[in-house]
């Protein structure tokens, strides 16, 4: 009663199953409900993976400011070795 009411007959749900089995009505197909829980070791691997692309990006943004400190340096003439005997400068 309820799906003549709503103007749907079984000769559709048949279509809709069989449309389904042959995969092109992925998205019914799929599971509802919560995304199961990812174990503590995929959380701490995926963690780990953000954390190294982070140092990644920073030891880059050194890289490119060593070298413009290097090249500043030989444009200025100033040595930037440090001293062997211990000085301080």
């Amino acid at each position: 009663a309820l799906l003549r009411r709503e103007g749907l007959y079984s000769s559709h749900l048949s279509a809709w199953r069989a449309s389904r089995r042959k995969g092109s009505l992925a998205e019914l197909s799929r599971t509802r409900g919560a995304k199961p829980k990812k174990s503590p070791e995929t959380r701490e691997v995926e963690r780990l993976r953000k954390e190294n692309a982070r140092l990644r990006r920073e030891l880059e943004k050194a890289k490119t400011v060593i070298e413009v400190q290097k090249k500043l340096s030989e444009i200025l003439g100033v040595d930037l070795e440090a001293p062997e005997n211990g000085e301080n400068a």
